[in-house]
Order: C-alpha cells, then sequence, then structure tokens
C-alpha cells in the first residue's frame, strides 16, 4: 500500500480546559467551529470524563493537574511546541497554574471566571463566601446533600432538585472530585502579583449573573494581567455551556486577534 507524503499540519494548537463536574465534550460546539484554524486539544481534568480519580499522598494541588494535562497533551504536541490556552472555571485555575509554569509556550490566555480564589485576600468577602460554600459541602450529610449545595450555588437555589434523578446521581458520584479541587484552589499559593508575570495576551470573561466571588476574582485577575481585557457576557458561572454561541463567539474573535498579533 503507498502511503500518501501529507503536508505538516500548521495550525497552531489550541488546549481546552473544562469546569468542575464537566468534561471536554462541553467544548465539542467551540472546537467545530475552529478546527480549520486551530488543531484542538480538549482534556478531561483528573477525575471528570474518562480520566481516572488522582491517586495522591498528601495535599491535592494544581500542580497534580497540571501534570497530568502535560502528560496527555505530550503527544499531540512537538516537544515545546506553543499553543492557545482556555479554561472555564476550575479548568480556568488551573489554566493559570499551567501559564506559570510554562509561560513560554502559552501563545494567549483566554479564562471564562476562573475560581482562582487563592487570589483573594482571607478578609474579602467573595473569598469568604466560597469557603461558607466548602464548609457547607464538608458539612453536608450525605454526597447527594453536598452536591445539592454545589449545584445551587454557581446556578441558583433549588436548581439541583429539578434535574432527573440519574442527573442528580451522576453529579453526585463527582462531588469527592470537587471537594479535591476546592482544596486545591483554597491551596494554591499564586497571588495577584504573580499574574502580572504573565505577560501573552490574555482574556478574563465573566457571566452578568454569576455569583459574586468568581466576578470579584475575574476583575481582580484582568487588572493584574499586563496584557490583559475583561469581557462580561449574558448569563452566569456556567455560561460557556448555557450561552454556548456568546461565549464562543467571544473566545473565537480573541484567538483570530492573538494568532494576528503573534
Amino acid at each position: 500500500m503507498i502511503t500518501a507524503n501529507l503536508p505538516p499540519d500548521t495550525r497552531p494548537a489550541l488546549v481546552l480546559l473544562h469546569s468542575s463536574m464537566s468534561a471536554r465534550a462541553q467544548w465539542a460546539d467551540l472546537m467545530a467551529s475552529q478546527e480549520a484554524n486551530f488543531r484542538c486539544i480538549a482534556v478531561d481534568l483528573l477525575g471528570y470524563g474518562k480520566s481516572p480519580f488522582p491517586a495522591v499522598d498528601g495535599p491535592y494541588t494544581l500542580g497534580h493537574e497540571v501534570d497530568a494535562i502535560n502528560a496527555a497533551i505530550a503527544s499531540r504536541l512537538a516537544p515545546g511546541e506553543p499553543f492557545h490556552l482556555v479554561g472555564h472555571s476550575y479548568g480556568g485555575a488551573t489554566a493559570l497554574r499551567l501559564a506559570r509554569q510554562m509561560p513560554q509556550r502559552v501563545l494567549s490566555l483566554t479564562v471564562f471566571e476562573p475560581v482562582a480564589f487563592h487570589l483573594l485576600p482571607p478578609a474579602d468577602p467573595a473569598r469568604r463566601e466560597i469557603v461558607a460554600v466548602v464548609d457547607a459541602i464538608e458539612r453536608a450529610a450525605s454526597a447527594h446533600d453536598a452536591t445539592r449545595v454545589f449545584i445551587d450555588y454557581w446556578n441558583r437555589e433549588g436548581v439541583f432538585d429539578t434535574l432527573p434523578a440519574a442527573q442528580q446521581q451522576r453529579f453526585a458520584s463527582q462531588i469527592a472530585k470537587v471537594k479535591l479541587d476546592f482544596e486545591a484552589l483554597l491551596g494554591e499559593p499564586a497571588t495577584l502579583a504573580d499574574m502580572a508575570a504573565l505577560t501573552m495576551p490574555a482574556l478574563v470573561l465573566s457571566g452578568a449573573a454569576s455569583p459574586a466571588s468568581t466576578r470579584r476574582v475575574a476583575a481582580e485577575l484582568a487588572a493584574a494581567l499586563p496584557n490583559g481585557a475583561a469581557e462580561q457576557t449574558k448569563g452566569g458561572h456556567m455560561a460557556p455551556i448555557t450561552h454556548a454561541a456568546i461565549v464562543n463567539d467571544l473566545i473565537a474573535g480573541f484567538l483570530a486577534s492573538a494568532e494576528v498579533d503573534a
């Protein structure tokens, strides 16, 4: 059999990181719209989708997530190859850690409400708000009750109880990883001063109806990033899923401009 010598794929790489209790499939529409322009690499974060639950002794950190991401994308990228980076929520906070570890490889950074609560001082009301949510999850009598706290906070009170039983159970099965996510987020040592070292073009997105905690993080982060811009969209914290068309258009426009400026 004769194999044709195909030209190398010169499209820049685009790495996509999803939120907690989600999976790489959340980026399917964005990937479909951008496949002509980018080699899209969506990753299942540990404990979600097809990725295994993390087996870690000691405190769980964003460094563990980044190690797993690097292993997942290594076969899709040439050694040292740069890439554009997009992350939502927990994936956004993980994207910040990834960008800090390899700033020379990240061509642009797009984050939708990264839950990087460690960037806020302990006395900040927004951080206190999320700490109270974490405490309520830890105190919950069951995984089902803990998941109700989590889902209702990011959406609105009562949403969890409106979901089909099968979906409630699927979410509840992931609450153990959510607890590790919060452990990693609140234990991350990075500060806003560290964000000032990220000089790549950056876009920080937020939802108009989002909780105060993530809107506060987004505002502080956008101000700290030297080449950061901020945009607000319709919807809340889950707008990349509930208002995907709007969010994806903003991401696509930013990626196009970042490529022109590269």
